[in-house]
């Protein structure tokens, strides 16, 4: 026996899906019979559009309303031939999972019914189900796709590496996504709106100084650079660094010796002393409170010199 083929795209996420074509008849027409609520899960039916409500957790923020526009012309034309995802809340009312696009642009069709396979989610599972659908049509941006990972972790309390299965990725490239969070806005807004690629902002991450991410952000939009010569001027910038700090460690190092010889001069004369190191050479000062401190002291640097 044939397998059966299902619609466009649908076997991909929702393998357990299939049906005979009289109980796809028997959906299609379930405007005018509503199925029980007991079974108003895994199939697909016509749905007002009007009974969907948004999904809350809609990862994706940004739409472009050109495409949105290209994509309800279609619709108009040859109908929605990729069901959109939701979840039952009742009432006849449903919850969107994924599909915000096809539903936006039927809409804008001006289409009263729509598509859409049902399934049976949880409020944690549903932020998942619609982070990992925009994921892996790569429909998000960068900082979107971190944003959907925080909200794994914080609200669904899954581990990096849990996020990672979800997602099917490793868990490195979930880490170094999150690290995105952590850049100025400005260079955030940059990479939503494509003025840099993740490798840039990924090398940004690497520079703790803001303001010097600010200014190579600037260098990278108005000079054009690619992803090599950004990484090559923080490597610059870390070799300047640590040549610095050698030198500040050198100099910290003398100047404990000089405060190390003042001590022992301190000791020596009973009085205060102090080492001051110059271009070339430097100077003792040797501190007296009265003329007979000064004979003191006078007395001392002699019978060293008579030695």
């Amino acid at each position: 026996m044939a397998k059966k083929v299902l619609g466009r795209g649908l076997g991909a996420f929702f393998p357990e899906y299939e049906q005979s074509g009289d109980e796809r008849g028997q959906q299609n027409s379930s405007a005018a019979n509503p199925i029980p609520p007991a079974k108003r899960v895994n199939v697909t039916i016509d749905i007002p559009v009007q009974d969907i409500r948004p999904n809350p957790h809609q990862p994706r923020e940004d739409f472009d309303e050109i495409k949105l526009q290209e994509l309800s012309d279609s619709i108009r034309m040859h109908g929605l031939i990729q069901p959109v995802t939701v979840r039952s809340i009742g009432n006849e009312k449903f919850e969107l999972i994924s599909g915000e696009r096809r539903l936006r642009a039927t809409k804008m069709a001006g289409l009263e019914t729509i598509p859409a396979y049902i399934r049976e989610v949880d409020d944690d599972e549903i932020i998942a189900f619609a982070l990992i659908e925009n994921v892996q049509r790569e429909q998000l941006n960068p900082i979107e796709v971190a944003l959907g990972y925080k909200r794994l972790l914080e609200e669904c309390s899954f581990t990096q590496d849990q996020v990672a299965k979800q997602v099917g990725k490793n868990r490195s490239t979930v880490a170094n996504m999150l690290r995105l969070l952590t850049l100025r806005a400005s260079i955030q807004s940059a990479l939503k709106a494509n003025k840099i690629s993740t490798g840039h902002a990924r090398t940004l991450v690497s520079v703790e100084d803001q303001k010097v991410q600010e200014k190579l952000l600037q260098k990278t939009i108005e000079e054009d650079w690619s992803v090599r010569q950004i990484e090559e001027a923080v490597r610059k910038l870390d070799h300047r660094k640590k040549k610095r700090n050698a030198l500040l460690s050198e100099k910290d190092q003398k100047d404990v010796h000089l405060l190390e010889i003042a001590k022992r001069l301190r000791n020596k004369y009973s009085t205060r002393v102090s080492v001051k190191k110059k271009n070339k050479g430097g100077e003792i000062r040797i501190e007296y409170y009265s003329d007979d401190d000064l004979e003191r002291v006078l007395a001392i640097l002699e019978s060293a010199d008579s030695r």
